[in-house]
């Protein structure tokens, strides 16, 4: 199983529940879990965290082959198949919506979960249909019948364990 990790779970992280001083073990964690093929991102995603100036941005630069091109073919597809999707539903979304959306990285990591056979999207957006002051990731994923899970699911699934040593 592939989990792709949206820019929202690791700012989140650092901000709140996993500090990087406080708990560097699930930094630990995430570069573990990406060496052993199961955590990955997209370059868009780096990028957004690259453009911080803090210590998030320092670690996203040394976090070499974590954030995964989209300029493959099958992503450029699939980012077709997301735009041509957000573009059908702009009528019913407040206006700036559609670009803003697109201006981004969540609808190239919704592409890469495309190409990736299983892939599962992790962010801390909700799937809310009524939704309509912007895209939300789950929103979209759904036509496109994407599974989508926040941090926690994603710590759950994957039985990550941060234990205190003795």
């Amino acid at each position: 199983m592939t989990y792709l990790l949206d820019t929202n779970t690791l700012i989140e992280a650092k901000n709140r529940y996993y500090r990087m001083t406080t708990c560097p073990a699930y930094w630990s964690w995430v570069q573990r879990s990406h060496h052993a093929g199961v955590v990955v991102s997209i370059e868009p995603v780096g990028a957004e965290l690259r453009r911080g100036n803090d210590e998030l941005a320092e670690w996203a630069k040394n976090q070499n082959g974590l954030f995964l091109p989209v300029s493959d073919e099958a992503t450029q597809q699939a980012f077709a198949h997301v735009a041509a999707y957000v573009a059908s539903q702009a009528v019913m979304m407040k206006t700036g919506a559609m670009e803003e959306f697109l201006g981004g990285a969540d609808p190239w990591l919704l592409a890469k979960a495309m190409t990736i056979p299983g892939a599962i999207v992790v962010t801390h957006e909700q799937f809310n249909p009524q939704l309509r002051r912007k895209y939300s990731i789950p929103n979209v994923c759904e036509p496109f019948g994407v599974t989508c899970i926040d941090t926690f699911e994603l710590l759950s699934r994957t039985d990550a364990r941060f234990v205190l040593a003795d």
